[in-house]
């Protein structure tokens, strides 16, 4: 082909004035959830007895490939677009040696969106909310959530403790948990927590899940929606 190219370039080589070209036909593929309308039903209907009182969580199923994430993101437009909060993080295989990493990220995306001055209120509800359920101990907090620092203030203590690194992670495991509970809790517009890639977490951020999920009283109390 290159060959036919050069041997006769009038035939097919030309200059093209690019502002003059028709994109008709051409193909912008924007990413349209096809054929899942049936499993988004589904988790809409879940979200909306959570919110409604009844106790909901949603996990997502699948081969790779297959449009889980994208099933995920066209709930999530849903979920905003009826005046609630969508918090998105995603696990990564890569990552598997850094304990809570999806789900300290997601909270600190939280943390700055109550930075903007529309959420004003919120913030100083849930900065006091936390001062009194946490106290001291929210300084573990800021260590993996850095927008935290900012809510709470420059009062922050520095403590130091000796315990091994089992007991460290049990102690953010449930200092995450109790965190969830306090913005849930604070928060006017019910809260989605979305973690894809589940099958990347760590087994640390396995276990705050199921704390954060079964072992810390009924989600009909905290204005909580769980999917994964």
């Amino acid at each position: 082909d290159l060959r036919l190219m050069l041997d006769n370039p009038n035939t097919f080589l030309r200059d093209l004035d690019m502002t003059k070209l028709s994109t008709t036909g051409s193909q912008f593929i924007e990413k349209t959830m096809f054929g899942r309308n049936v499993e988004l039903s589904t988790i809409k209907d879940a979200y909306r007895r959570s919110i409604s009182g009844d106790c909901g969580l949603v996990t997502i199923s699948g081969t790779s490939g297959t449009g889980k994430s994208l099933l995920a993101n066209e709930f999530g437009k849903f979920v905003s677009a009826d005046g609630g909060i969508f918090l998105s993080g995603k696990f990564d295989q890569l990552q598997q040696g850094k304990p809570f990493s999806a789900l300290a990220s997601t909270l600190n995306e939280y943390c700055g969106i109550l930075l903007h001055e529309d959420m004003a209120s919120t913030k100083e509800k849930v900065a006091f909310q936390l001062r009194s359920v946490l106290g001291k101990e929210s300084y573990h907090l800021t260590k993996i959530i850095p927008n935290l620092a900012t809510i709470l203030g420059s009062a922050l203590p520095v403590l130091s403790h000796s315990e091994d690194c089992i007991n460290a992670q049990k102690r953010v495991q449930y200092l995450l948990c109790q965190f969830v509970e306090v913005i849930s809790s604070s928060s006017s517009a019910p809260i989605t927590l979305f973690l894809d890639d589940l099958q990347w977490a760590d087994a640390a951020s396995i276990a705050a899940v199921n704390q954060l999920l079964f072992a810390s009283g009924p989600l009909s109390h905290r204005n909580f929606f769980f999917l994964g």
